[in-house]
């Protein structure tokens, strides 16, 4: 076993940096990180570049976002000289094309992004691949049809198994690691020319997670209530430092080992959490708050359609949040889901924390967007509801680790 081991990443389609960070925290040293929206790669640099110093950005790459089309084209005789050097490729294509929870577009231009993945593969041939995606990415667009039938996910591995890889897919609910929300996604690992084998890689997640939690306090299952009820309006209010005209909330007391371990010592540094932004609620949707809070007799429970109109909802639909069992799968629409217990919707930071952002991770751009701009920007809530949870990446990356411990 080699002792003073240095393990490398390439995080591709990084986002925000969930999975980065989680990497970080597992121990890996990143190499660089593509991504190609502003608003994202802005908040992965300010925490993981600037901040951790978590990557040996090479002299040839920029540091900035790239559209990994671009860095392909341009980059390719640069790609091809790390081959043999990179230990680890993770991250996956962005999943809105292929969400169930979305429109689940199949002619989505973002879905092709895929061959663009399986082409940095192939020039820069890592030991080992993290792929990540949706579960709808396991299922075919049309199964009627006799062409177009085969889901993406097996495209994806039929194209690695030709580049020598031994690959295991997995379909795991971030839940059951400690994170607060049902979250399932589609998992891929792979290792090269027989060097190890995938196949147990959720065998050793869940043999590792229990003493992972232990360590930290945790239980494999954390509750909402448990993962914010100490960032609550009612604990006071301040002036947002970095959105005019808005308030943030105050911390209160930590009530859990989940909270004092997403807190760390940053309250003692800043007077309210970061991103704890409340929106700006109408008179006549707080009155429809209100009332959901004290009246609508299902937690947990998605109400859109027809069964809106007798609550006054006007929006497609919303969720009333059960403190008592953990969340449901966080999105990038601020409106989606009510706070348990105030009539308002979840803050950025909120999101982030069921997210397990640690709250020394400082979200960066705008709050949120709206019209022809949600084409092209990334605002916090997306960021934060497109992200891979970092303390599922912690534990990821460690059992990577493990496996690649005894290659030669």
């Amino acid at each position: 076993m080699k002792k003073s081991k240095r393990f490398t990443v390439i995080d591709l389609f990084a986002g925000a940096g969930g999975l980065s960070l989680g990497l970080y925290q597992a121990g890996w040293h990143g190499l660089f990180a593509i991504e190609k929206n502003d608003f994202a790669f802005e908040t992965l640099k300010y925490n993981l570049i600037d901040n951790k110093k978590h990557f040996d950005w090479p002299d040839w790459l920029p540091i900035t976002n790239h559209d990994i089309n671009e860095v392909l084209k341009n980059y390719s005789a640069q790609l091809e000289t790390l081959r043999g050097k990179v230990d680890l490729v993770a991250g996956g294509p962005p999943c809105q094309g292929f969400s169930m929870a979305g429109k689940r577009i199949k002619d989505d231009i973002r879905n092709q992004l895929v061959f663009s993945y399986i082409k940095f593969i192939k020039l820069v041939q890592p030991k080992m691949i993290l792929f990540e995606n949706v579960k709808g990415f396991t299922y075919a667009f049309n199964k009627r049809k006799k062409d177009g039938v085969e889901p993406y996910s097996q495209i994806v591995i039929n194209a690695l198994e030709g580049l020598g890889y031994a690959v295991k897919p997995h379909v795991i609910d971030f839940s059951e690691y400690g994170v607060p929300q049902r979250r399932k996604r589609f998992i891929l690992v792979g290792i090269k020319d027989g060097l190890s084998t995938p196949d147990r890689f959720e065998q050793l997640l869940k043999e590792n997670r229990d003493a992972f939690l232990k360590e930290r306090g945790l239980s494999a299952t954390v509750t909402l209530k448990e993962a914010i009820s100490d960032l609550l309006r009612s604990n006071g209010e301040l002036p947002t430092p970095d959105r005019k005209g808005f308030n943030s909330g105050k911390y209160g007391k930590c009530k859990s080992a989940y909270e004092k371990l997403m807190r760390g010592d940053y309250p003692e540094t800043h007077d309210v959490p970061n991103s704890h932004s409340f929106a700006h609620h109408t008179a006549v949707k707080m009155n429809c708050y209100k009332r959901l809070l004290a009246e609508y007799p299902e937690r947990g429970k998605r109400i859109d359609g027809r069964a809106r109109e007798g609550w006054g909802i006007k929006q497609r639909g919303i969720t009333v949040l059960d403190p008592n069992t953990v969340s449901p799968t966080i999105t990038g629409q601020p409106d989606d889901y009510l706070h348990y217990s105030e009539p308002r919707i979840m803050t950025v930071r909120e999101c982030a924390r069921i997210q397990s952002f640690p709250d020394w991770y400082e979200i960066q751009k705008k709050y949120t967007t709206g019209g022809q701009m949600r084409k092209v920007e990334v605002p916090r809530y997306s960021q934060v509801g497109n992200a891979i949870p970092p303390l599922f990446a912690e534990q990821a990356g460690n059992v990577l680790k493990q496996i690649l411990q005894y290659e030669g």
